[in-house]
């Protein structure tokens, strides 16, 4: 239609205007099919949704605002949206605080709510007429439609990873990829010392670095078989250098895109 809309547009400006040249014709024929070469040319986008997934210390914060940034995605954090409620001390951030300071994951009845909001189901939100699609946001002034979403830090147990699937439908979308990101134990421990020692974050102390790893070990490894099982898990080696890491990971998700715009 497109290419339709562009051709009659020519073909009416030619008619319109007697005194175009026989060479003025040629040179708006030709502008209309390097139009149509360019076009062709260009890649197909799929919009696809992610979900980041790693153990503390694996660097998927990171890596989520990279791909963001990269590929265009809505970027969600759970633990931005947890330490935002912390920060202006409502009643969620205080009992978040409180289990956060004791290296224990936080409630899914709290980050759910959160998680929900920010994606502005309508469920759970208090205005019944907040809108149903966040996708469309304001950008330089102007709306604009991200190619996807990546969710980092969520989901942490089988339970979250269900019910994400739900939230996600009621958005009639759906997942596309869920990256791990794979890092030995001991890089873990020493990567979470130096974010300690360099942004004093009172819940880095080492008792609890060790009890948050053993609990992600307990509680959030059964969320890979969940997705492997399903087909959408793609495991990454995350030892190496930040850059290292993420071309592995663009290398993955060009893949996720190119197989979905083939669809």
């Amino acid at each position: 239609m497109r290419f339709l809309s562009v051709f009659l547009l020519c073909r009416k400006t030619m008619q319109s205007y007697k005194l175009f040249s026989t060479w003025q014709k040629i040179f708006l024929l030709c502008r209309f099919l390097l139009y149509l070469c360019s076009h062709k040319s260009e890649k197909k986008k799929a919009m696809i949704n992610i979900v980041i997934f790693g153990a503390p210390g694996a660097g998927k914060g990171t890596q989520a605002q990279l791909l963001a940034e990269k590929y265009d995605f809505l970027h969600i954090s759970t633990g931005d949206l947890l330490r935002q409620e912390v920060a202006l001390q409502t009643p969620v951030g205080q009992r978040a605080q409180a289990i956060m300071n004791r290296g224990d994951l936080v409630g899914d009845d709290i980050v759910v709510s959160l998680l929900g909001r920010a994606l502005e189901l309508r469920s759970t939100l208090p205005d019944p007429d907040a809108a149903l699609d966040p996708w469309d946001v304001e950008r330089h002034g102007r709306p604009h439609r991200p190619e996807g979403c990546i969710i980092d830090g969520f989901p942490r147990t089988v339970s979250q990873a269900q019910t994400l699937e739900f939230l996600f439908g009621r958005l009639k979308r759906k997942i596309d990829c869920v990256v791990a990101i794979d890092v030995p134990r001991d890089e873990l421990v020493r990567r979470i010392h130096e974010r300690a020692a360099i942004s004093g974050r009172a819940d880095d102390t080492e008792e609890v670095i060790r009890h948050r790893l053993d609990l992600y070990d307990q509680q959030t490894t059964p969320v890979l078989d969940y997705y492997r099982v399903s087909g959408l898990l793609v495991t990454v080696d995350g030892s190496g250098e930040i850059s290292e890491t993420n071309s592995r990971i663009c290398q993955t998700l060009e893949l996720v895109m190119h197989l979905k715009a083939k669809r």
